[in-house]
C-alpha cells in the first residue's frame, strides 16, 4: 500500500483553492448520459473516483475530450448496450460507488440497465432502496440475477411521471430519480427531496439540456417530462467537503490560511459550526481566512449543555464533515458530542486518535465525544491505515497537528477524494511525503 509520511509540528500560511465537488461530479458526469449531444464540463477533480467514472462511461462507448486537465467533453451518442452485460462492466461498476448513477439516465434513455452491488467506502450499510423504490414508482421493475450478482432493471412500457414521497432525502437517490423522471412521460412529484448544492447543480445542468423542473433548492421538486435533452456547458462548484478539510488543517495547526473561491453562499451551516467549535475565520468576498495563532476553545449551549454536532440533511452539516469536526475538536479547549446518524462504521477510525492521546469516548457506533486537551500539538505521532476517504483526511490533518513523524497507509482511500493533497499542502509549508508501492 502507498503511504504518506507526515512530519506534524509545522504551522503553515498561503492560500489554496477547493477542487470541484467530487459528489456533483459523480451526478454531472453521469447526466451526460440522457443525450446524444455534448456536454462539457469544467472544474472537474483530477480524482480517483472521477477518473474511474469517466473511463467507465468510455467504455460503455461514450466519447470524451480532455480540454485540458479540468475540463471534459462528453458525448453519449453510440451507446454499447451488449458492454453493460459483460463481466469487464460488473468489475469495474462494483469498484466505484458511484457507478449507482449512471442508472437513472440509462432508464429514462433506453428503458433498461444494468447494475452490479457497487463498491466505495467501507463504512457500513449503505442501502439503495430509494434509488429503487424511485424507479419502482416511475414504472420499472427490476429482477437480481444471483448468478452473476447484478440487478436487470428495465421499463418495458417506457417511464411514467407520477408523485411520491421519498422514504428519506437520499442525495444520490434523488440525483438517480430526477435523471430518470426528466424524460419520463407526464410530470413527477418528488416529495422529500435532497436539495443540497449539488442536487441544485445537477437540476441547473438538465435545465439548460432542456429539462422542466420546479422548485429547485426545495425538498419538493415538481419535473415535466421532456421527450429530448440537449448539449450544455457546466462549471462544477468548489469541493465543500475539501474546504472544511482545509479550514480543519488550518485549525489544528495553528496555521494562517486563506481560501480561495470557495463558493461561501453554497457552504450552508459549516462555517457557524466551525465558528462554534472555536475556530477564527474571516469571511473576505469568496474567500474565507483562517488565522488560528491561538488555541480555540468550544462553545456550549444557551443552557449551558455540551455542545453538539450532528449530520443532517441539506441545510443541516453534512456527514463527510464529521470526521474532520472530531479531529479538531482533539485539541480545543472544552467538550463536544459528535453524532453521526448516517453510517455506522464511520467513527471506527478513533482508535487510532486514542493511540495518538486524543481523550475520546466512543459511546457507541454514531457517537463519540471528545475531551480537548486545550492545546496545539497534544498528539503525538503513529502508525494508521486509512479506512475509507473522510477517515482519511481526518488522519491526515491529525498527523499535521501531532508531534513527530506519522505513516498513513492505503492512501489510494484518500486520493479518490483529494487531488495531490500532499502537494498542495506542502505548498503551504508542510512537511508530507508520499511513498508508493514498489
Amino acid at each position: 500500500m502507498s503511504s504518506l509520511i507526515v512530519e506534524g509540528g509545522h504551522r503553515l500560511q498561503g492560500s489554496i483553492s477547493p477542487q470541484g465537488a467530487k459528489n456533483e461530479a459523480l451526478e454531472v458526469i453521469c447526466a451526460t448520459l440522457l443525450t446524444p449531444e455534448k456536454v462539457t464540463i469544467s472544474n472537474i477533480p483530477d480524482i480517483a473516483d472521477i477518473r474511474n467514472l469517466i473511463s467507465l462511461i468510455e467504455d460503455m462507448g461514450v466519447m470524451t475530450e480532455h480540454i485540458d486537465s479540468h475540463t471534459v467533453s462528453f458525448q453519449a451518442r453510440d451507446i454499447n448496450k451488449g458492454y453493460l452485460f459483460s463481466d469487464q462492466f460488473r468489475k469495474k461498476a462494483q469498484s466505484l460507488r458511484g457507478s449507482v448513477m449512471i442508472v437513472g439516465p440509462l432508464l429514462a434513455r433506453f428503458g433498461f440497465a444494468t447494475l452490479p452491488k457497487p463498491g466505495g467506502d467501507k463504512i457500513g450499510r449503505r442501502r439503495l432502496d430509494t434509488h429503487f423504490l424511485g424507479w419502482q414508482k416511475l414504472g420499472a421493475k427490476f429482477d437480481y440475477i444471483e448468478d452473476d450478482k447484478y440487478y436487470h432493471i428495465t421499463a418495458p412500457k417506457g417511464l411514467k411521471g407520477c408523485y411520491m414521497l421519498l422514504d428519506e432525502a437520499s442525495v444520490t437517490g434523488t440525483a438517480n430519480i430526477i435523471m430518470a423522471a426528466v424524460m419520463a412521460k407526464g410530470t413527477t412529484t418528488i416529495y422529500n427531496a435532497a436539495c443540497e448544492p449539488y442536487i441544485q447543480q445537477l437540476c441547473k445542468l438538465l435545465v439548460k439540456m432542456g429539462a422542466q423542473i420546479e422548485g429547485i433548492g426545495s425538498n419538493l421538486l415538481t419535473i415535466h417530462g421532456v421527450e429530448y435533452l440537449s448539449g450544455a456547458d457546466h462549471r462544477m462548484l468548489p469541493d465543500m467537503i475539501e474546504v472544511g478539510s482545509f479550514v480543519g488543517v488550518a485549525a489544528m495547526t495553528g496555521s494562517d490560511i486563506i481560501l480561495e473561491n470557495v463558493g461561501v453562499k453554497d457552504l450552508g451551516i459549516m462555517p457557524d459550526c466551525f465558528r462554534r467549535l472555536g475556530v477564527k475565520m474571516k469571511v473576505e468576498g469568496d474567500n474565507i481566512h483562517v488565522k488560528q495563532d491561538k488555541i480555540y476553545a468550544i462553545d456550549s449551549f444557551m443552557d449551558g449543555s455540551i455542545m453538539t454536532f450532528a449530520d443532517a440533511p441539506w441545510p443541516g452539516l453534512s456527514p463527510d464533515l464529521l470526521s474532520i469536526f472530531l479531529v479538531v475538536a482533539t485539541q480545543a479547549k472544552g467538550s463536544v458530542l459528535i453524532h453521526q446518524k448516517m453510517f455506522e462504521s464511520r467513527l471506527f477510525f478513533v482508535d487510532k486518535l486514542i493511540d495518538m492521546g486524543a481523550k475520546i469516548i466512543l459511546c457507541d457506533p454514531h457517537r463519540a465525544a471528545v475531551i480537548g486537551a486545550g492545546k496545539f500539538h497534544c498528539l503525538h505521532s503513529t502508525n494508521m491505515v486509512s479506512p475509507d476517504i473522510r477517515a482519511g483526511i481526518a488522519m491526515l490533518i491529525a498527523a499535521l497537528g501531532a508531534k513527530g513523524t506519522s505513516r498513513i497507509q492505503n492512501i489510494n482511500q484518500i486520493d479518490r477524494g483529494y487531488e495531490k493533497i500532499d502537494e498542495r499542502l506542502n505548498k503551504l509549508g508542510a512537511h508530507i511525503l508520499r511513498e508508493n508501492d514498489c
